[in-house]
Parts: structure tokens; sequence; C-alpha cells
């Protein structure tokens, strides 16, 4: 007999049975559980028990079991694709955030075409309920049975790996090289859909022969698969990629891959967020600084980056010295700071740098705005001593909340991320650095995790992540405290004894990459900036093609550009329904309309982004509120507000 915990309660039962059979003679077990834990370990229905030990339920509506109803699904897709093209060679279908894939080799590519077929055949075998069967082989066993069915990848997979066993998942004529555990039958796999196609390279290494590869998606229920493809929808049309091109905001080009070029709109929103930096950074006591973007091999060295960060540099050689482009401007902050004597009666003291960083990233990475291979850093390095350390982070963490708020994230979640192995620094300070964080995040009154090991290579960090309107999270603000880099440059300040100590350094950023907190922005705001931050903030249009009105749009705009406001006009002989849907595309906060009656009566007529209308506004009015709207950097129409 055996003694195992279910439920809170302890059961003595046979040895020999399976998990399942086990389970059933204990409660109900409906078909939202696909799998079981054992002495926390993930195990399938089959698994028998031969010792003691907690036993645990896996619903498909968990994180766990869906990645074992995503995993089984990929199998199950597996299976369709071999008996609707038999000569195709299976590879490997993992489970993936929201979904799966499955790389094939195969003569012709798979096509969006080929989806609905494979679908149906999926269908066909969920229908069956074909039972899904783990079963072992020895290596040489299971080298010469794929082998024979001419499975050459499963073959390289087996004999590259160390172990001595390994376990198969079989369904009906389908078997798969697989650690499991999945699903019982194909009857449970009833709700998914394949998404789309791609090429990929057998184990990512473009030297190898390109596969086909199809990705989909599986969920317990219809409604939260239809939840997904509607969210999918949404994401799709805020797609920062699209929405820079429509917008005319930024493009990219094969002769700088990775690095965005800005166009007019685009530079005049970047601008925008960098006056509002450099505001922000005034207000606080920051000054600024700015250091080159080459600097002498033997700097990155001393830093520690040369070790912990080369793969991701770019390196030159100036008058037969090597030189590395700068991934990073805490290096460059040193250098300024050691370039006068300190006081203590200086600190802290507060210098900031929205330096341009290039970081080398590998090609495949590459995403748009979201990773990009030069940008800039709205990065700021704070020098304190020991007793202002506290106070120090609390401001910057209150800094990090305004600045959120300000462009319409209120939802944040905040870690600290902790020494991870590849680290500088001594015990203590890494130590001292760790609580420092923690008791300031405390003192704030703020909610956090703890993430073990994720810290940087010089020090312990505060992770902010802003959630968008499509709930997801992105992480730019970071915060993190340094003993480490003033000791390795030396730097120091005379203290009130007179002699000379190191101060704490503290790296920080809000915003992180402009170039990737604008792409979450675009995406946030699908286009539509608040009035302060849009590139054209007020489209003026005549309804008919008269000289008055003409010269009226003429006068409006004057007034508009003389108090700093971005306008566009458009006096065309189109009719007044095309210009408007013109300024609505481009996303343009407010239309001005001036037609004969706004002539005669010196009134405006005004159309929301949102499409509603206002008529016979003074234009006095009009821009004593939509001043407001811009100075107090509001996130909705005054009008609406």
């Amino acid at each position: 007999m055996i003694k195992l915990n279910f439920d809170g309660k302890m059961h003595e039962l046979e040895q020999g049975k399976s998990i399942i059979e086990i389970v059933k003679n204990i409660t109900k077990i409906d078909n939202t559980i696909i799998a079981f834990k054992f002495n926390n370990k993930l195990v399938d229905f089959s698994y028998t028990p031969n010792e003691d030990g907690d036993i645990e339920t896996v619903s498909n509506s968990s994180e766990e079991g869906l990645d074992i109803l995503r995993h089984s699904t990929s199998h199950l897709m597996a299976h369709a694709i071999k008996r609707l093209f038999p000569d195709a060679k299976p590879t490997i279908g993992p489970s993936i955030k929201d979904g799966f894939y499955y790389d094939f080799d195969i003569e012709n590519p798979f096509t969006e075409e080929d989806l609905p077929k494979i679908e149906a055949e999926m269908k066909k075998i969920v229908k069956e309920n074909v039972p899904i069967k783990m079963r072992t082989m020895k290596k040489d066993e299971a080298i010469e049975y794929f082998s024979k069915l001419n499975e050459n990848y499963k073959v390289e997979i087996i004999s590259d790996l160390e172990e001595t066993v390994f376990s198969f998942y079989e369904q009906g004529d389908f078997i798969d090289l697989c650690r499991g555990p999945h699903v019982p039958n194909t009857g449970y796999l009833k709700v998914y859909k394949l998404m789309s196609v791609a090429g990929s390279y057998w184990r990512g290494n473009s030297n190898n022969k390109m596969l086909s590869r199809i990705y989909g998606t599986a969920f317990p229920t219809r409604e939260e698969l239809d939840a997904h493809i509607k969210y999918l929808k949404e994401a799709k049309e805020r797609d920062h990629r699209k929405l820079g091109r429509e917008l005319n905001l930024f493009s990219f080009h094969e002769e700088g891959p990775g690095f965005p070029f800005w166009h007019p709109n685009g530079t005049i929103l970047y601008k925008q967020i960098e006056a509002y930096a450099r505001e922000e950074n005034e207000k606080r006591g920051y000054s600024e600084i700015k250091t080159p973007v080459i600097l002498n091999e033997k700097l990155w060295h001393q830093s520690g980056h040369w070790v912990n960060y080369a793969d991701n540099m770019y390196f030159t050689e100036i008058d037969e010295n090597k030189y590395a482009v700068k991934p990073m401007n805490c290096p460059g902050g040193l250098l300024v700071f050691n370039s006068n004597i300190h006081s203590y009666k200086e600190l802290p003291m507060r210098v900031a740098e929205l330096g341009f960083v290039h970081r080398h990233e590998l090609s495949g990475a590459l995403h748009g705005l979201f990773r990009v291979r030069s940008f800039t850093q709205d990065d700021a390095h704070v020098f304190c001593t020991e007793e202002q350390l506290g106070d120090e982070i609390v401001n910057i963490i209150e800094y990090v909340f305004h600045v959120y708020k300000t462009f319409g994230f209120e939802d944040i979640s905040v870690s600290v991320a902790t020494r991870p192995e590849k680290s500088i620094g001594t015990d203590e300070n890494w130590q001292l650095a760790t609580e420092s964080l923690i008791n300031a995040l405390k003192n704030s009154k703020l909610d956090f995790t703890i993430e073990e090991g994720d810290g940087a290579f010089y020090g312990p960090k505060i992770d902010f992540k802003i959630k968008d309107v499509l709930n997801r999270y992105w992480q730019c603000a970071t915060l993190q405290v340094d003993f480490s880099m003033p000791m390795r440059f030396d730097i120091s300040y005379e203290g009130s004894d007179g002699k000379k100590h190191a101060p704490i350094m503290l790296h920080r950023t809000i915003l992180g990459s402009f170039e990737r907190f604008i792409g979450i922005l675009v995406e946030h705001y699908n286009g539509k900036f608040p009035l302060w931050l849009s590139p054209v903030q007020i489209g003026i249009i005549n309804v008919l093609d008269e000289a008055v009105q003409i010269e009226r749009v003429k006068e409006v705009a004057a007034k508009f550009k003389e108090l700093g406001f971005r306008v566009d006009t458009d006096c065309s002989n189109e009719n007044l329904g095309t210009k408007i849907r013109k300024f609505r595309l481009q996303r343009i906060p407010y239309t001005v309309i001036i037609g004969a009656n706004e002539c005669e009566n010196k009134t405006l007529s005004l159309r929301l982004r949102s499409g509603e209308e206002m008529k016979e506004l003074s234009i006095d009015e009009l821009i004593e509120k939509l001043l407001v709207e811009s100075k107090r950097r509001m996130n909705e129409s005054i009008f609406s507000a």
C-alpha cells in the first residue's frame, strides 16, 4: 500500500494503479482535468505512482494546463499533416506563448491555403478520440526505429542527447519523440486555430536547411479562442510598424537594418518626448551632459562591459587603437564626474544624459521599434552618500510613477531583481544595495515581487512594467544601485572629515529606449496621440472653394501657429467629406471647419477626432481650451473631460 495526499486528505491505496484510477476512486474528475502533479512533477493520466506522495489535479485553464493542451495540439496538427503529406518530415513542435508551432521539412512549403485542409483533418482525428500513450525506448532502439521511418531529424536529436532512455507519445499511426505529459486522447483537443505559416532554419542556424513552420493556438473553450482572435485582430490594427508607415512617423531600410529612420511627423513626436524628459529632469535638479558615442576599448575593460557585454557591442579602430561604440552611457558619465574634485556638499549629484547608444542585436531578433540596434536612453546617474541612498531611491520611484501617469499608464507592476551568477562587487555591498531598494519600495507602500538572479552584473535593480490597453506589460523603467563602478573608476568626493570617499551610484531610466517607448505609445494610443504629442494638432479646412473662406483658413492657421500649435491646412477644391476623412485618417485631434456662416460670424466649427461636432465657437474660446489641454498634457480631449 502507498500513502497519497489528495485534496488535503491522506489515502492508503493499492500500489500498481495509474494515477487516474486512484483519483477516480476518491473523487469525480471532469474533462477540464487533463493531467496531474505527483510530488510537484507533471504527469499523464497513465502515470503509476510507486511511492508515497502528494497528488494535485491540473486543469486545462491553468498555465501548466494550457501548455499541455497546446503541446498536445501541436502533435495533433503533426498527425494530420503526416496523413495529408506522408513525405513531410517532422522536426520539433513545442508550445509557446499563446500557442504552438511545428516545423516540417517538406519539398513544397506550406501556404495559408493548406491550413483549412489541415484543420479539417485535425477535426477528424479529434472525433476519433485516439488514445495518446507514452512508451519508452533505449537510445539505440530509438535511433533504429526512426531511421526505418526515414525521420532523420528525430535521429539527429536523439543522437545528440546524453539520455540512455527516451520517451515517445503514440496516437494511432503517429509517434513523436517527447517528454510529455499529454492529454489522455485527442477528444480533449476540440478548440484550436491554425494561424500562419513561416520559414525557419533547422535549429535556428542559417547554414542549415530552411523548414516550413505552421503556427497555431488552442484554448479550453470556444469563447476564449474567439476572444484571442479578436485580440490579435486589434493588435494587428495597432501594430506600430503599420501605423508608422500610415502616419509618416518612421521607416526601416535595408541599408541600415535595425536602425530607424525618423520622418518629419515622427521627429516631432520624438522631440516632444525629449523636451518633456528635459523639463522633468530640470524640475528635479538634474544637470545634463553629453558624452561621445565612440570610446577607447580600455574604458570598457575598466567598466566590466567587455567581459559581460562584448557580444552586444560594435568595435572599430582609430589610429591603430581599438575603440567601441558605446552600448551604455555610464562609463562616460563616470569620466565626467572624475573631471572635477567634488565635496560632500554637492551630493546628491543628479546627472542626466539622453544618450545615443548602439547594441548588436541578431537580425532575427529585430522587431520594428521594439528591438533596434541604435536608440536613445533617458539615462541618469545619481551620485550620493549611503545616508542619502534611501531618499534618492524613493524620489526616483515617485518620478517614475509621475511620468507614466502623464502618458496615461496607471497600472504598473514592480519587481526587485537580485544578484545574477555573473556579477562584480562584494557580498556586503550587494546585500546593502538590495535591502535599500526593498526598503524604499516598502516606504513607498508599493507591492512588488522578487526576481532572483535577474539583476545587472554590477548591481540589483527595480524594474517597472507598464500595462497598455491590450493588457500587455512592457518593462521600461529600471533603477539600479551600483557600488562597484565608482570603485572601478576610482571616483570620490571629499567628506566632512576631509577624507576621500567613494559615492554610491544610482543608474536609472524611465522611458528606457525612446524608440521602444514610442512604439509602445503608438500601439497604446492606436496612433491617436494626446494633443501635446500629436505631430499635427489642428487641421483647418474650408467648405467651398471661395476666396473669402480660403483667406479665413489662412488667418486662423496663422493665429494658432503664432501660439506654437502644429497646424495643417487643406484649401483644395476637394469636397468637405474628403478633407475631413483625410485628417481623420491622419488621426489629427481637431479639425476646424470654415464655411460661409463661420466667415460671416467670425466663428469656427470644430470636429473632434471622435467624430463629435461643435459649432459657433469663437477662435479665442477654442485657443484657450486647447492651450489648457496641451499645457496640462491631458490624455483626453478637454471637450470630453
